[in-house]
């Protein structure tokens, strides 16, 4: 069996200007995933698909191969993750390279660890195609709310008014860092959510939007509160 990692970590980001390779506790926050993949010791090859010269540079640096440049129709803000991961195997197939299963993994995931890529390939078998990472949402989402038209407060699910948080069921969200898929069902069903597709629950400590430079600081302050932890 032959993995391949696809880091994709394009060079037009907006919200935070080159936030693939921006500075995180001392590296490029894309050296993380880089370096846990690498360590992790699943992969036949770890690749990033980018657009940028910078981007490639770093990421060689640290031990990745940049082994062909992304293509302008899927550099765009409007190319999909999947479209990326298509590119790549379809450009190691004329090279005559093959895999079996395939790992996307984000650059901007510092938390991510070797041992977290090895429990989500760990996951696929007979009767699982794919696993990704989630995390439980931090309030029950059955005692939402909402501000009507005429400005007043509402609950999306009545239902719930007089239920305990304690006692509703628990329901998660993407948590943003891999996906692991078998590419003979990626290349069926053209998403990484397939049919048969296993949660990696994560803590709520072990994972961080970063679209905005708080998000930023969020996220180099649950890296030092785990490692103190872990200490």
């Amino acid at each position: 069996m032959k993995n391949l990692v696809i880091i994709p970590a394009r060079g037009g980001s907006k919200r935070i200007p080159r936030k693939n390779i921006k500075d995180f506790m001392g590296k490029p926050i894309i050296a993380y995933s880089i370096e846990a993949a690498i360590q992790s010791n699943l992969f036949d090859e770890v690749m990033v698909s980018t657009d940028d010269k910078e981007i490639a540079e770093i990421s060689q640096s640290y031990g990745a191969m940049v082994p062909f440049t992304r293509s302008a129709a899927n550099s765009n803000d409007f190319s999909s993750t999947t479209d990326v991961l298509l590119e790549v195997i379809d450009e190691y197939n004329k090279r005559g390279i093959t895999f079996d299963n395939l790992c996307c993994l984000y650059p901007t995931a510092p938390f991510v660890t070797p041992e977290s890529l090895q429990e989500g390939f760990r996951m696929l078998g007979n009767e699982v195609d794919a696993s990704f990472t989630v995390v439980p949402y931090s309030y029950p989402v059955q005692r939402s709310l909402r501000i009507n038209d005429k400005q007043h407060v509402e609950m999306n699910f009545p239902t719930y008014l007089n239920c305990r948080s304690q006692d509703l069921e628990k329901i998660y969200h993407d948590a943003g860092q891999f996906y692991f898929i078998k590419i003979p069902i990626l290349l069926k069903e053209k998403t990484l959510w397939c049919q048969n597709t296993a949660p990696l629950v994560l803590s709520e400590l072990e994972v961080q939007d970063l679209d905005t430079q708080i998000d930023w600081k969020l996220a180099e302050m649950k890296y030092s509160l785990l490692h103190i932890l872990k200490n």
